[in-house]
């Protein structure tokens, strides 16, 4: 087969993103392929301004923070034995995985 698949990961907590990213890293260089990453890329922050008191305080204000963390695996020279071990892969529920041949 010899081509080129890009996973993209991302989550709210970047130890879950971690550890399926060196989770993937293991099962493929087990496979034999050669792997570049995990590349961690930018954070994104969304941060939401409330107000405490709707009423009577317009100045007392609370802030909450929405951080979404992303890591990028570039996988070249794949098989058969190493897709097939990417399937049967199990990663935790809080990780969104993109794949892109």
């Amino acid at each position: 087969m010899s081509q080129k698949i890009r996973i993209k990961l991302k989550s709210y907590d970047h130890n879950l993103v971690d550890k399926s990213a060196e989770k993937i890293v293991k099962t493929v260089k087990s496979t034999g392929a050669v792997i570049s990453g995990p590349i961690p890329l930018p954070t994104h922050k969304r941060i939401f301004t409330v107000l405490k008191s709707p009423f009577v305080n317009k100045k007392a204000r609370e802030q909450f923070e929405l951080s979404s963390y992303k890591r990028l695996v570039d996988i070249y020279s794949s098989n058969a034995k190493t897709i097939d071990a990417l399937m049967k892969l199990e990663l935790p529920s809080g990780v969104e995985v993109e794949i892109k041949v």
